[in-house]
């Protein structure tokens, strides 16, 4: 039996982009990086992990930087090989087992990839890592917050592109509780293939710190975002859509 998210991805690769049309990374980006500057970010050399069709690899290609990205879905990095081409070295890998990739300025997953680790294994994800940054690199990442999992995950999307009606069904409940793992079904109507489950665990700042902890990594901030691409501190889990972590090595 596969990992449900790589059978998750594989069947929801076709969909991403337009099931995403919405998401734009420049307002995040344009309020991120000098936050990442103040903690001492340097170099130019990017692994996005769970980099998924390139959405959030490809403008930091178009701001000159080195990318590498992997992801555990082959139809993924089949699409996102696509559009970048050679500009970027794209690997599918697990984040759990990831190989020596580099030694890069910046590690990042986004975009709640780490949420999909049903057996909270975090702390071999960190340390895998951690073991492809640089010296002075650094480590980011976010984690969708309980205000996600009883909005989001426990409500009914449709996306309509194409000519295709894109359905999201949140399972969640409104009283979706800390740490507890959640469902949704995603389907494209009128196509049998395109139906798969998504599940997500829900990770307290607690267990994430403890983690890090126990990866050789420092946390640095730790912040609530939301869909405008904010960040706001403290975190605050029933305020905010997304908590983003900061860490770096020793």
């Amino acid at each position: 039996m596969g990992d449900p998210a790589r059978i998750a991805y594989d069947t929801f690769a076709a969909a991403y982009d337009d099931f995403t049309i919405g998401l734009n990374y420049e307002p995040w980006l344009t309020k991120t990086l000098p936050r990442l500057e103040q903690w001492g970010l340097t170099g130019k050399r990017l692994l996005d992990v769970g980099c998924g069709t390139g959405k959030s690899l490809i403008p930091m290609l178009e701001r000159g930087w080195q990318c590498s990205g992997c992801d555990i879905s082959p139809e993924m990095v089949r699409l996102a090989r696509g559009k970048v081409g050679d500009r970027a070295k794209l690997t599918v890998a697990d984040m759990r087992h990831l190989p020596q990739l580099g030694s890069f300025d910046l590690v990042w997953s986004l975009n709640d990839s780490i949420n999909y680790l049903l057996d909270r294994q975090l702390e071999p994800a960190f340390s895998a890592m951690r073991e492809n940054m640089a010296e002075a690199g650094l480590l980011v990442f976010d984690l969708n917050t309980l205000l996600s999992y009883r909005t989001f995950f426990a409500e009914r999307h449709v996306v309509e592109r194409d000519g295709r009606r894109l359905v999201w069904h949140g399972e969640a409940r409104p009283d979706q509780a800390p740490g507890s793992i959640v469902t949704a079904r995603f389907e494209i109507e009128g196509e049998a293939a395109g139906a798969h489950v998504h599940q997500q665990c829900h990770f307290p700042e607690a267990e994430v710190r403890e983690a890090l902890e126990g990866a050789g990594l420092e946390t640095l901030d730790v912040l609530g975002q939301n869909d405008d691409g904010g960040l706001h501190q403290p975190l605050r889990e029933l305020d905010h859509v997304k908590a983003l972590y900061i860490a770096r090595g020793p």
